[in-house]
C-alpha cells in the first residue's frame, strides 16, 4: 500500500510530531511503499524569516533521518524540491469550491489565534491535496486536527475525476486513536505555536525544565490521582506498552503518588529513549553534503512519480494543445 504524510518545519520537532506522525511513518516503511517529506511550502503560511525556514527545514530532515526513516526503503524529500505539486495545486484549485475551503476548521482556528488571514493560509488544503494526489497516495496517516484536510483532498480528487475522467487515486485518512492528539505541558494540543511542546532533541537542562513544568492538579498526596485529562499521565503513557500503562494507572489510583517524583521519572525516560538517536542526528547535521545528497536523491524519486500524475492531469484538462488534430 502506498502511504504518504509530511511534517511542517515551523520550529523544532516535538513529542507530538514524533508519536502522531514520525514514529508511525517509520513503522510503515517496513511493509509499505512509503512517501514522507518535509512540507516547507506549507511553513510559509506562518514562517517569514528565510534563515529560520532554511534552518528548520534542514533540522527537520536530520531529525527524521536520525529517528529511522530509511531513504533506501522509502521516498524522503523536501517539498520545495518537487515543483510539480505547485502546478498541480492550480489544476486542482479550479475544481475546488469556495464553500469547501470556507468550512476548513484549521483556517478558522489559526485566524482566531492571530495568524494573518492570507490566501496561502486559506488555500492550504488545496496544496495539501496536491501533495497527496501527486503521488497516488492510498493512505494518509494524520492526527485528528488534519482529518478534514484529507477529506478535502478526497472531495477534490472525486470532483476532478468526475469532471475530467479517472485521474487520481482517492485517498483515505489513517488516524491512530491512542496518539490522535498528543497533549502539551499545558493540556492543550502539543504545538510549536502554542509554546507548550517538549522537543525531541532538547538539551538536558531544557528538557528537564519542560517536563517539570507539566501542569498537574492540586490533589493531595494522600488521595488517588485522576486519570482522565491528566496531562502527566497522558504524556508518560506515550512511552509505555499496554502492560506499562495499566501499571501506571494503578500507581495514579493508589494514594501516595507524588507528581514531582513522577515528573523526574518521565524526564529520565524521555532522555534515555532518544539518547541513541542523538549521535546519529549530529552525524547527519554535521555532514551536510551527504544529507543534501540523500534529500536530492529522494526528490528525484518523488519527481519521477509526481510527473506521471501531473502529466495525466495536464492531458485530461486539455493543456496538451500540441496533440490537437
Amino acid at each position: 500500500m502506498r502511504v504518504l504524510s509530511g511534517i511542517q518545519p515551523s520550529g523544532k520537532l516535538h513529542l507530538g510530531n514524533y508519536f502522531s506522525m514520525m514514529k508511525r511513518m517509520i513503522d510503515y516503511q517496513e511493509e509499505n511503499d512509503l512517501y514522507a517529506f518535509i512540507v516547507n511550502y506549507h511553513a510559509l503560511t506562518t514562517v517569514f524569516d528565510p534563515d529560520r525556514l532554511r534552518e528548520d527545514t534542514f533540522n527537520a530532515a536530520c531529525d527524521f533521518l536520525a529517528l529511522g526513516i530509511d531513504p533506501d526503503r522509502s521516498t524522503f524529500w523536501i517539498q520545495s524540491d518537487v515543483p510539480e505539486v505547485t502546478e498541480l495545486t492550480w489544476l486542482l484549485s479550479n475544481v475546488t469550491g469556495m464553500g469547501l475551503l470556507e468550512r476548513a476548521h484549521s483556517y478558522k482556528d489559526k485566524v482566531a489565534k492571530g495568524i494573518a488571514a492570507t490566501h496561502g493560509l486559506f488555500s492550504y488544503p488545496v496544496l495539501m491535496a496536491a501533495d497527496i494526489l501527486a503521488f497516488g497516495s492510498e493512505l494518509v496517516p494524520v492526527g485528528k486536527d488534519q482529518k478534514q484536510h484529507v477529506e478535502v483532498a478526497r472531495d477534490i480528487a472525486e470532483r476532478f475525476n468526475h469532471t475530467y475522467g479517472e485521474t487520481f487515486v482517492v485517498p483515505k485518512e489513517d488516524i491512530a486513536e491512542d496518539v490522535a492528539m498528543v497533549l502539551g505541558i499545558d493540556g492543550q494540543k502539543m504545538s510549536k505555536s502554542y509554546g507548550n511542546a517538549i522537543e525531541i532533541f532538547a538539551d538536558e537542562k531544557n528538557l528537564r525544565k519542560r517536563v517539570m513544568s507539566i501542569v498537574t492538579d492540586t490533589t493531595p498526596v494522600e488521595e488517588a490521582k485522576p486519570i482522565e485529562g491528566n496531562v502527566l499521565f497522558e504524556i508518560y503513557s506515550l512511552f509505555l506498552d499496554e502492560k506499562g500503562k495499566e501499571e501506571l494507572k494503578y500507581r495514579f489510583l493508589t494514594p501516595g503518588l507524588m507528581y514531582g517524583e513522577v515528573k523526574k521519572e518521565l524526564f529520565n525516560i524521555i532522555w534515555e529513549y532518544f539518547l541513541p538517536y542523538r549521535k546519529i542526528r549530529d552525524e547527519y547535521y554535521n555532514d551536510r553534503s551527504e544529507t543534501n545528497r540523500i534529500l536530492q536523491k529522494g526528490a528525484e524519486k518523488a519527481r519521477a512519480q509526481s510527473t506521471q500524475y501531473l502529466d495525466l492531469a495536464r492531458r485530461n484538462v486539455g493543456l496538451n494543445y500540441m496533440d490537437f488534430k
